[in-house]
C-alpha cells in the first residue's frame, strides 16, 4: 500500500532547496538536502530508507540548521527525526536496485524511462541538453525549429506564486528557437554522436506544406529520432501559425501529411488545449498519418493586471499580450484532455506523449494511468532544475516495485475506465460522511466556517470542537479539503440516503 504522507511541503516551507546546500556540507552523518528534496517531491519513504541505521539527530546540536542560508529557519533535525519515527517503520520494500521497470518506448522506439524535456528553453542548446542527459533524462524535445528570424521580448515570464514564492502557474510569451536551422542541425548531430542512446524529438513549425516537409526531413537527416509538429504554440499566430493551426482540423491533417510523407521516422502532432475538445484535431492528425499525439501545450492566459499602471503581466514598455500558461496549476486541464484522447477508439493504437503540470512522480503516474506512454516536462525544470529527474525516476520506480508492477507499460491507461465524460454516470443514492480526527484537530474552526458559508450548515462548533450533524451533511467534503491540519478524513463505508 502507499504510505499516507506523514510530512508535507508546508513542514519545510522555508527551505530554498539550495544548490550545493550548506546543510549537507555541515552534516557529518547524512545528506539532509537530498532528504528535504525527497520530502518536497513526495518521496519521503525513499528519504527514510536512505537514513543511517541509528538516528544521529537525537544527540546532535544541528549544525545543518545553523549553516542554512536562512539560519535555523528550516527544522531539519525535527524533519529527519520524523522520518525515523513516522515513516521508516511503515516502509514495505527496500529501494529498487535498478530502473528496468521504467523502460518504455515512444512510437516503438526505446526510452530508458518515460521522462523527456519538452520543447522550450530547457531544451534549446547543446550544453543544456547534454547536462540533462547526464542527469538522467531519457531524451529531449528540442525547442521548436523554424525558418523565422526570432527576436524575443524582455521580460517574457510571469507567474502565480505560492506563499513561499514557489511557482503555481507560469506564463510565458516566448516564441521559437532563436538559432538558425543550420545551427540547430549541428546541435542534433553533436548530441546524437555524444549521446546515441538518448531520444531526440525534433519540434518544428513551418509556414506551408513544403516547409513542414523540408524541416522534418532535415531533422531526420541530422539525427532526430522522431518529429513533433508544433500546431499549438499560443505565442505564434502570425500568418496562421501556432495554435491557429491546432484549432482547424483540416490544417492539422494537411500539415501532418506533409511532414509524414517527407520522413521515415515517427511523427507526433502537438495539439492545443485552447479548444473545447481535442479529438477532432487528434483524429485529423491520425488521418494525416501521425504516429502519436503530444498534449497539452500551454493555455492562453493573463496572469494579472498591475493596479497602478493598469497593464497586465508581462509588461513590455507599457504593453502586454496574452501568453501561454503552464505549471502544476494546469495539470487538471491536461489530465482531462489526456483522458479524452485515451477514451477515443480512433486513437487506441496512437502513442500519447503527455505534458502539462508534471512536477512529481505522482503527477507523472496520473498521466500514465490515463493513457500517456511518455511524458514531457518544462516548468518544473525551470523552477527546480534538471536534478528533479532523480526524484521523478526514484518515486515512480519505487511505486512500481511496491505494487509488484514489472513495467510502467503495464499500467498505461489503467485509470481510464473510472473516468466518465458526465457526472450523470455517478451513483447518487448514498453519502460518504467526513470523519474528524480529534488528535489532529486544533480547534481552528475553518471547517465550520466553510460549511456554514459555502456548504450545508452541517457542522456545529462547540467549545472549539467541530461536530457533524448527519441529518444535514450531504457528504460534499468541503470541510476535509479546507482543513489546514489534515484532521478530517472520510468514513469507511457509504450510508444510504
Amino acid at each position: 500500500m502507499l504510505i499516507p504522507k506523514a510530512l508535507k511541503r508546508s513542514d519545510m516551507i522555508t527551505c530554498s532547496l539550495c544548490e550545493n546546500a550548506p546543510c549537507t556540507a555541515a552534516c557529518p552523518h547524512m545528506d539532509p538536502a537530498k532528504m528535504l528534496r525527497n520530502i518536497w517531491f513526495d518521496n519521503e519513504d525513499i528519504a527514510a530508507l536512505a537514513l543511517p541505521p541509528d538516528n544521529p539527530c537525537q544527540s546532535c546540536d544541528a549544525p545543518c540548521e545553523k549553516a542554512c542560508v536562512r539560519p535555523q529557519a528550516v527544522p531539519v533535525k525535527q524533519l529527519m527525526s520524523r522520518l525515523y519515527e513516522e515513516v521508516l517503520e511503515k516502509t514495505e520494500i527496500s529501494i529498487p536496485k535498478d530502473e528496468k521497470r521504467l523502460e518504455c518506448d515512444l512510437c516503438g522506439l526505446p526510452l530508458e524511462n518515460p521522462f523527456l524535456l519538452s520543447s522550450s528553453v530547457v531544451a534549446s542548446t547543446y550544453d543544456m541538453c547534454a547536462r540533462a542527459f547526464e542527469a538522467g533524462w531519457a531524451g529531449a524535445c528540442f525547442k521548436t525549429i523554424c525558418s523565422l528570424d526570432i527576436h524575443e521580448a524582455s521580460p517574457r515570464f510571469s507567474a502565480v506564486t505560492g506563499d513561499n514564492g514557489t511557482l503555481i502557474g507560469f506564463k510565458n510569451i516566448e516564441q521559437l528557437s532563436d538559432h538558425s536551422v543550420a545551427e540547430n542541425m549541428e546541435i542534433f548531430r553533436r548530441l546524437k554522436k555524444e549521446y546515441p542512446s538518448k531520444f531526440i524529438l525534433a519540434s518544428i513549425m513551418g509556414k506551408d506544406e513544403e516547409e513542414w516537409g523540408e524541416l522534418a526531413k532535415q531533422c531526420e537527416d541530422n539525427g532526430a529520432d522522431a518529429i513533433e509538429l508544433n500546431f499549438s504554440c499560443p505565442n505564434m499566430q502570425e500568418g496562421g501559425m501556432g495554435s491557429d493551426i491546432g484549432q482547424v482540423p483540416e490544417l492539422v491533417e494537411r500539415f501532418t501529411r506533409a511532414a509524414v510523407s517527407a520522413v521515415s521516422i515517427p511523427v507526433l502532432s502537438k495539439l492545443t488545449p485552447n479548444v473545447a475538445r481535442m479529438s477532432p484535431a487528434a483524429e485529423a492528425a491520425v488521418k494525416g498519418g501521425a504516429d502519436g499525439i503530444a498534449a497539452i501545450n500551454t493555455i492562453k492566459s493573463i496572469t494579472g493586471v498591475n493596479p497602478y499602471t493598469y497593464v497586465s503581466d508581462i509588461a513590455v514598455k507599457g504593453m502586454s499580450a496574452i501568453g501561454g500558461y503552464s505549471g502544476n496549476a494546469v495539470k487538471p486541464i491536461a489530465l482531462r484532455f489526456i483522458a479524452e484522447l485515451g477514451h477515443n477508439d480512433l486513437l487506441k493504437d496512437i502513442h500519447i506523449s503527455g505534458m502539462g503540470g508534471i512536477e512529481t512522480w505522482r503527477d507523472a503516474l496520473e498521466f500514465i494511468l490515463l493513457g500517456a506512454g511518455s511524458l514531457q516536462v518544462t516548468t518544473a525544470v525551470m523552477q527546480y532544475g534538471y536534478r528533479i529527474i532523480d526524484d521523478l525516476k526514484a518515486g515512480l520506480n519505487y511505486y512500481l516495485a511496491q505494487f509488484g508492477i514489472q513495467s510502467v507499460r503495464d499500467i498505461r491507461g489503467s485509470g481510464l475506465d473510472s473516468v466518465s465524460d458526465t457526472t450523470d454516470a455517478l451513483e447518487r443514492d448514498s453519502v460518504l460522511f467526513p470523519v474528524f480526527d480529534k488528535e489532529k484537530c486544533v480547534g481552528c474552526g475553518r471547517c465550520y466556517i466553510s460549511c456554514m458559508d459555502g456548504g450545508h450548515q452541517a457542522i456545529r462548533f462547540e467549545n472549539r470542537t467541530p461536530k457533524l450533524d448527519g441529518s444535514k451533511c450531504v457528504g460534499c467534503h468541503l470541510c476535509r479539503l479546507v482543513c489546514p491540519q489534515g484532521a478530517i478524513g472520510q468514513a469507511g463505508k457509504r450510508i444510504k440516503r
